[in-house]
């Protein structure tokens, strides 16, 4: 008798949800403020998270009241791309239903914060009545694809972003159930003609993500990914095939060995006819082959480490039904943010405008969010949002240049020469009041650390180089932190481990220096560090590639000896 192997709670949720159904439809009609806990996990799939205001949760808990339930909603936007009706759209979500803000996430997608339960329904409706979509945004499932931001026309550009999409349609589940709940259409399917072609009904074991970059252009963090897909050209800008990366990703428990990030391996090389079929082929394996019991061991990463590539390739050549081609060599990667102004290369331009911590409001200085708004109303432009969680604005015609330029600086909006270094290439997490896994704070804190830096750096004569500081205010790395040069991961209330020794091309992984500082002696433990650099460095020599070179243990005897 074959033993049955064990499974998570959540698998079963998965399976028993009719595809991704559950009662959704049912209690989206109840007069509750929020959902049961079967419901919450299938939600992920419907692009929502179901969060409490965790600043109020003890105020409230005391007093014999319920938590203040609201919903995160998340869209899903391959390669970034946000038409100017959609962005409008959630422009006017946001003040009608949310928190008043909206916020660019890592991967590429725009958030709402704050909205009630009586109002997901009308919010989700309104995002796909103006072509969008939250179908895949979160759950167990491939999330949103990432590629390249800038609008270039250039052929690797254009092939990454139609890739991109292409990657995206593929993956996007089958279900009528995204439909009938928040578009009110009549079901679709029977259960019995009802399949999810590569999902199945249980989906995946964990998230999925993947990024298409183009060669050289990191601006994707391609080695973060579950998948990346890198097409590439010949000198004649003829596609001649992709090399695929595998098994990539940052989530990690504290106190949890087993858990650790892990950057991506080199998997091989397709062909341009394959590429859909390999993409297919490595989500099979992950679906068949992956941890569907402990779900902290269930992403690719953890499958590759324990089985190894060498094996996993095999397997992906099975499914494929045809071996994998060597890695094509590639030259070094770049990162690149595309602020400020650039030519598309069809006469209009765009512009990266900085966000910090991609959150897109208004206050008493920055009028972000109007300005934007007022830029898109105006010249009818669409976005393309970064994994730098910036905006560029593209599509400009070289008339409205000077125009667009007035409204930014009547809003108050700063320009990149007004931007800072060190805030251009910090990005955090939301963490507290909204996110139920924050240990600490992360986005409200960040821009005081900031300000510390900035000064402490000018000080020093520092202030021209580029050091990328990453916040989150726990260890599962949705900001990327263990990439930076910096990274700051919250491990207690007011407190965080600091992470040295990551570069800008995000290329590899930084090194774990000190564990639990608290918010207000981050400077103080990295002061000695910054005067070291500046002393002791090669010539061109970053930040991150000091610490490098340096090693833990000299970083660690110059920082306690003159910290004494």
């Amino acid at each position: 008798m074959t033993d049955i192997p064990k499974r998570s709670k959540i698998e079963a949720i998965k399976e028993k949800s009719q595809y991704l159904r559950g009662d959704l439809k049912q209690q989206l009609a109840e007069p509750t403020t929020h959902f049961p806990e079967e419901s919450v996990q299938l939600l992920k799939f419907h692009g929502t998270y179901q969060q409490d205001n965790r600043d109020l949760r003890k105020e409230l808990k005391d007093a014999g009241q319920e938590p203040d339930y609201s919903f995160m909603i998340r869209t899903r936007n391959p390669g970034g791309y946000a038409p100017a009706i959609f962005y409008l759209a959630m422009d006017r979500l946001a003040d009608s239903l949310g928190n008043g803000t909206l916020r660019v996430t890592t991967r590429q997608g725009l958030q709402i914060h704050g909205v009630r339960k009586e109002n997901l329904h009308s919010a989700i409706a309104t995002i796909n009545q103006n072509l969008g979509s939250t179908l895949g945004a979160c759950g167990d499932i491939n999330r949103n694809v990432m590629a390249p931001p800038a609008p270039f026309i250039s052929r690797p550009y254009v092939i990454a972003r139609q890739t991109a999409h292409q990657i995206a349609e593929l993956l996007t589940p089958h279900s009528g159930a995204y439909y009938e709940i928040w578009q009110d259409d009549e079901k679709i399917f029977t259960s019995e003609e009802e399949v999810e072609p590569i999902y199945g009904k249980t989906y995946m074991p964990r998230k999925f993500k993947i990024a298409v970059a183009v060669s050289g252009d990191n601006s994707v963090d391609i080695y973060t990914n579950d998948l990346g897909v890198i097409p590439v050209l010949d000198k004649h800008e003829k596609l001649i095939g992709y090399n695929l990366t595998c098994g990539g990703g940052l989530a990690m428990t504290h106190a949890k060995p087993e858990t650790f990030p892990r950057v991506a391996d080199h998997l091989g090389f397709v062909l341009p006819e394959d590429i859909l079929a390999a993409v297919r082929a490595v989500v099979l394996v992950q679906c068949d082959f992956g941890d569907r019991y402990n779900r902290r061991h269930a992403r690719l990463k953890y499958l590759i480490h324990d089985q190894g590539i060498e094996w996993f390739r095999t397997k992906v050549e099975e499914y494929l039904g045809k071996p994998l081609q060597p890695w094509y060599e590639l030259p070094s990667w770049e990162f690149q943010d595309y602020l400020s102004w650039h030519s598309q290369g069809d006469g209009k331009f765009f512009l990266g405008i900085s966000i910090q911590n991609g959150r897109i409001k208004d206050d008493e200085t920055i009028r972000l969010k109007s300005a934007l708004r007022q830029i898109v109303e105006c010249f009818r432009l669409n976005l393309h949002l970064t994994p730098s969680q910036n905006v560029l604005l593209v599509g400009i015609l070289p008339e409205q240049r000077l125009p667009l330029e007035e409204i930014l600086y009547s809003c108050g909006v700063p320009s990149l020469e007004q931007v800072s270094n060190v805030k251009r290439y910090s990005m955090a997490c939301p963490a507290l009041p909204t996110c139920g896994l924050a240990l600490t704070e992360s986005e409200r804190v960040l821009p005081g650390v900031i300000e510390e830096f900035e000064a402490k750096l000018a000080y020093l004569g520092l202030q021209d180089e580029k050091i990328s500081i990453r916040m989150t205010g726990c260890p599962n790395g949705c900001a990327r932190p263990y990439m930076g040069e910096i990274g700051l991961v919250g491990s207690g209330i007011d407190a965080y481990n600091i992470y040295l020794g990551g570069n800008l091309s995000c290329t590899r992984l930084n090194q774990l220096y000190q564990q639990k500082v608290k918010r207000d002696e981050i400077l103080t433990v990295l002061e000695p560090l910054l005067l070291y650099f500046k002393q002791d460095r090669l010539p061109k020599e970053s930040f991150g590639d000091f610490c490098l070179r340096k090693g833990s243990d000299d970083l660690h005897q110059v920082g306690h000896s003159r910290l004494r």
